[in-house]
């Protein structure tokens, strides 16, 4: 009889998780497992909610955007006899090992359960690409080349209109899409949650820029960004069941922002969200790639019965790491990276 292999999405969606479903249940049948998806992240195998998954249920899926099992950030250790509820679904099912894609939190919770003595492969996922252990996540490249495009096109409006434009990225507590996506659609101002940027600095170079004729500013800001100035506009109280604050419930950091640079300069200023815009559509080719390289490599640790581990990219080579090794520390934008920008600020 064929072992069974379950394979879950949880926390946001990405573009490329299709791409890794695709690989991992193409290769695994091939090699002669069968394929059980678990829906809604961890929520699947709490509740057991299961599909089964054949070669024409994953066909040419990895075009598309999200994820076909659906996802949620469902957290089974807060949930009470979470973890026996998911260990006896699995027995249920018979499954042999299950494969967990996803970030921090997700991978998180497979290492907890690989101690309590579950078969787990993670395969490493977040649109930030801040989790540690590993070059670059898919789903990364595509939001940063859909923000900018979206710069691209603000620079015209803003031109037009001699506004201050404000522009909100994803990046809760790493500003590699800020970042990148800055430099790439031509902000003249990144702000990231690594680093502090005093805002009267910030405010006096706008002025600058409308004083020498250059009567607008685009200024990129990741939405995890801090500054006491802005504490007065924004208030979060919601919370999601690892403990992170849910950033969309609440004045963000872009209309505060924008909020603020036209109280201190007179300049107006609008603001967008990029959010949910970033994660959705399909994939560009990077992460088509990415996803099913992960994918493959995550049923070769399976078949290696190398648990506990988990798909890694370095330079051009995927690897296998352990899961402690992406957990705990999050990769962040170095010092030089952020610094070596500021020449272009203003």
């Amino acid at each position: 009889m064929a072992k069974r292999i379950g394979l879950l999405t949880g926390g946001g969606d990405a573009p490329g998780l299709n791409a890794v479903i695709r690989a991992v249940v193409t290769s695994g049948i091939q090699k002669g497992y069968e394929m059980v998806g678990f829906l809604r992240g961890w929520k699947g195998p709490l509740e057991g909610q299961t599909v089964t998954l054949g070669i024409k249920d994953v066909y040419d899926i990895h075009r598309q955007g999200g994820t076909i099992l659906k996802s949620s950030r469902t957290n089974p250790f807060k949930v009470e006899n979470g973890p026996e509820k998911i260990f006896e679904n699995l027995q249920k099912q018979d499954i042999y090992c299950l494969v967990a894609i996803g970030g921090d939190d997700t991978l998180g919770v497979a290492q907890k359960l690989h101690e309590m003595g579950m078969r787990v492969v993670g395969v490493p996922k977040t649109i930030d690409n801040d989790v540690n252990a590993t070059d670059f996540t898919f789903g990364f490249d595509t939001a940063v080349n859909i923000d900018m495009e979206s710069l691209d096109r603000l620079h015209t409006t803003a031109s037009s209109h001699e506004r201050v434009m404000v522009v909100e990225i994803m990046g809760r507590n790493a500003g590699w899409i800020a970042l990148n996506s800055g430099i790439a659609g031509g902000a003249h101002f990144i702000l990231v949650p690594e680093y502090p940027f005093p805002l009267d600095e910030l405010c006096e170079k706008i002025k600058k820029r409308y004083e020498g004729g250059e009567r607008y500013a685009i200024v990129v800001v990741a939405e995890g960004f801090k500054d006491e100035a802005l504490d007065k506009y924004m208030k979060f109280e919601e919370k999601d069941a690892f403990g992170h604050v849910v950033l969309s419930k609440g004045m963000g950091i872009g209309q505060a922002l924008a909020k603020h640079i036209e109280e201190e300069t007179g300049c107006e200023s609008r603001y967008m969200v990029m959010g949910h815009l970033q994660r959705g559509g399909t994939p560009f080719a990077f992460d088509r790639v990415l996803g099913t390289r992960f994918g493959l490599k995550a049923i070769e640790l399976v078949e290696k019965e190398e648990f506990g581990y988990m798909v890694s990219l370095r330079g051009d080579e995927s690897f296998k790491v352990p899961l402690t090794d992406a957990l705990g520390t999050l990769k962040k934008v170095p010092a030089e990276r952020y610094e070596e920008i500021k020449i272009f600020f203003g």
